[in-house]
């Protein structure tokens, strides 16, 4: 009688136990995806206005590049309020703003990109406003990207000089979640301001990487050999998550892509950020759940 009531107890038992089991796992993810979703919202956009945007040097006849990265934008800008909708309205302290180094020298571009630096707190988070963010982004850096195209004054992209000595004062606030999107083609030129450090430099041009001999198929023992790479900046960015978008490697060599996201990924790593993605000039329909998956992840 014994034997019977332990061999029935026995399974009962192990139901028990495991089921036990699995509660907690439930709760830990719901907390998870709470504390994932009230977490505050730094994004910062920083866009390259060089000649990569010229309609004359580089025209594209599937989709021009500033149409991209308006599109890219929108995704960004959407995925932001998407955010602030899943948050409680006590909760809420977002942020989200737009960057170029150098300065563009017409100042009607500047004026505009002020008007992007949006805080949104519990104090003005109304219906009204969380759905203006999306139409205002919109239009205003249309307007920026057809100032710069019209001007046709492209004085090059100086993103090195942003990580070494903007980057930390403007992009990565305590107590945030720190993100910076950079839309560029993965090249760097700023006239007069080219450092070469041995094999390293703050710029990278088609003509550096031919020049150091990364047009074949041994490209990447070159790369290490050489020790060849941006300069490193020596900055703790590990509170910075940073998604690029738009790569366009010149057609010229088969590597060139690989070269540049070797380069990137490389300072970047050195920098200490443990959270980045490289991406190419996709359209931007394609890029939409990337963009959102990036920022949108945690949650």
């Amino acid at each position: 009688m014994k034997k019977t009531i332990l061999k029935i107890a026995m399974p009962l038992l192990l139901i028990l136990f495991f089921s036990c089991k699995e509660e907690p796992k439930k709760e830990e993810k719901e907390i998870a995806v709470k504390s994932s979703v009230s977490e505050n919202y730094n994004i910062s956009i920083l866009v390259d206005l060089s000649d990569r945007i010229s309609l004359k040097k580089n025209p594209n006849p599937t989709m021009e590049i500033y149409e991209r990265d308006l599109g890219y934008i929108k995704t960004v800008s959407e995925a932001f309020t998407q955010h602030l909708k899943s948050k409680r309205m006590r909760q809420i302290n977002d942020k989200m703003q737009l960057f170029f180094n150098p300065e563009p020298e017409n100042p009607e571009i500047n004026s505009i990109s002020k008007q992007l630096r949006i805080t949104v707190d519990k104090d003005n988070a109304s219906k009204e406003f969380l759905n203006s963010i999306n139409d205002t982004y919109s239009s205003k850096t249309a307007s920026i990207y057809e100032s710069a195209i019209k001007d046709d004054k492209y004085i090059g992209s100086d993103i090195w000089n942003f990580f070494d000595s903007k980057v930390q004062d403007q992009c990565i606030e305590k107590d945030y979640r720190n993100i910076l999107i950079i839309l560029t083609d993965g090249y760097m030129f700023y006239e007069g301001t080219q450092i070469k450090d041995g094999n390293l430099s703050n710029y990278l041009t088609p003509q550096l990487i031919k020049q150091n001999g990364l047009n074949t198929n041994d490209w990447q023992k070159k790369f290490e050999d050489k020790k060849l790479g941006f300069i490193k900046i020596d900055k703790d960015l590990s509170n910075l998550e940073v998604l690029v978008l738009g790569i366009n490697p010149s057609k010229n060599n088969p590597y060139e892509e690989k070269v540049i996201k070797e380069y990137w990924s490389k300072w970047l790593a050195d920098m200490k950020i443990k959270h980045f993605e490289i991406k190419n000039a996709d359209l931007p329909s394609n890029m939409d759940k990337i963009i959102k998956d990036f920022i949108l992840e945690k949650e």
